[in-house]
C-alpha cells in the first residue's frame, strides 16, 4: 500500500467545537464557533483560540481582552454550526437561536447558560500567525451546570456528549476506551 504526500495542512483532528462569547462595554454579547482551541498551560491554566482577523469577534475580543469558552453537546451542535456560518455584524445570534446568556462570575462577559460548561478567560497575548491570530489566555473561572454532578460530587464531564469537529464534520464523543496509566498499571 502506497503513501501520497499532501501539501501542508491542518489534519491534526478532531478537534473540540466550541463557541465562544464576547462582548465590547455596553455592546450587545456575539457567538463565535470555534475549532482552533485548546490547552497550552496548567499551572496557571491557560488556554488559546485562533481567530481571523477578519471576523466581526476578533475585534471585540482584542478590544475587551476577555472571552468565554462555552463547551458543545449534541444538543447545540446546530446552534454551533448556525454561529459558525453567520455574522454578528449582521445577526444577534443569541436571538436567532434562542441561547440565553449567564453572567461571567470573573470576566464582564456573559456564557452561554445552556452549554454545561463556561470557561472565563483573560487574553494575556495576541500572537499573529498568518491567516489567524492566536489569543492566549488565563483561564480566570469555570462555571459547570450542577444538573451534571453525581451523587458524589463529582462532574461527569465525560457523560455530557460533548462535540468535536473534525474535516468539516461534527463527531459526538462517546465510547471510553481507557484510563490515563491504563497502559502501565499491574493487573
Amino acid at each position: 500500500m502506497g503513501r501520497q504526500l499532501w501539501k501542508p495542512g491542518n489534519m491534526l483532528y478532531p478537534v473540540p467545537a466550541v463557541m465562544v462569547t464576547c462582548q465590547r462595554e455596553g455592546g450587545q454579547p456575539n457567538i463565535i464557533t470555534i475549532a482552533w482551541a485548546g490547552t497550552v498551560c496548567s499551572s496557571p491554566a491557560m488556554v488559546s483560540i485562533s481567530v481571523r482577523p477578519e471576523r466581526y469577534s476578533y475585534d471585540i475580543i482584542k478590544a475587551s481582552g476577555e472571552f468565554v469558552i462555552n463547551l458543545v453537546t449534541e444538543k447545540l451542535t446546530f446552534a454551533t454550526d448556525y454561529c459558525g456560518v453567520k455574522s454578528g455584524r449582521d445577526i444577534d445570534k443569541f436571538k436567532a437561536t434562542g441561547l440565553h446568556t449567564c453572567p461571567g462570575l470573573t470576566v464582564a462577559t456573559p456564557g452561554i447558560a445552556e452549554s454545561p460548561v463556561n470557561i472565563e478567560c483573560k487574553v494575556k497575548e495576541v500572537i499573529p500567525l498568518g491567516s489567524h491570530h492566536m489569543f492566549l489566555a488565563e483561564v480566570t473561572g469555570v462555571q459547570v451546570d450542577e444538573a451534571y454532578m453525581n451523587e458524589n460530587g463529582k462532574f461527569e464531564l465525560n457523560q455530557l456528549g460533548l462535540v468535536a469537529y473534525s474535516h468539516g464534520e461534527y463527531f459526538k464523543l462517546g465510547k471510553k476506551l481507557g484510563k490515563f496509566g491504563y497502559s502501565v498499571r499491574k493487573k
